[in-house]
């Protein structure tokens, strides 16, 4: 990184757990939610802008001030384990098809073309980065997601800033210890 930047500097980074869930890009314009998609095949995605606002932690309205006229800001939808679990329990005693593991399922509830299916499981969402913005005015990635969440939306509480290489390596360590002991699942972690 810092032959590709030409610098000697120090280069700070930050840590994020990768969530295992559904990628979604969430449109804001002028405070209020106006589109949700799926990352589809990295160019088209799906519209799912009515089973996104079912989701308690997506604010439909942005609070604070400072709001940018227009965000795309994205984030993953993903269902807790518990959760996952009560859900399988459900379907089995109606006799439904379970679900293989929570991905599946919370990639198959945005999907719903019925959103009273999509209301009646629990997702969560952690957001992580952004599109297109309007008068941004972060200057690093933890700003911004500071910045956001003062907003109304919902960042990971396990994302750590890191000041060298050693302390990403002592993240990752961490995470590797605590893995299975989190309330979702995980792929491993982001470095930006």
């Amino acid at each position: 990184i810092k032959r590709f930047l030409n610098t000697s500097s120090t280069i700070d980074y930050v840590c994020e757990l990768k969530m295992d869930g559904l990628a979604i890009e969430l449109v804001y314009d002028d405070g209020r939610l106006t589109l949700a998609s799926t990352r589809g095949d990295g160019t088209t995605g799906e519209v799912v802008t009515h089973n996104i606002k079912t989701i308690k932690s997506i604010p439909l309205i942005l609070k604070g001030e400072s709001l940018p006229n227009h965000i795309e800001i994205r984030g993953e939808v993903f269902m807790n384990i518990k959760d996952f679990i009560n859900l399988n329990e459900r379907r089995l005693r109606a006799d439904e098809p379970i679900f293989s593991n929570p991905r599946n399922a919370t990639a198959g509830t945005i999907r719903q073309l019925d959103s009273s299916v999509s209301a009646s499981r629990k997702m969560d969402i952690f957001f992580y980065g952004m599109g297109e913005i309007s008068n941004l005015t972060a200057k690093s990635h933890m700003e911004f997601l500071k910045m956001v969440s003062t907003w109304g939306f919902k960042t990971n509480p396990n994302t750590k800033p890191c000041h060298n290489l050693e302390e990403v390596i002592t993240f990752y360590h961490k995470i590797q210890r605590e893995r299975d002991h989190l309330p979702y699942e995980i792929d491993g972690i982001v470095v930006k």
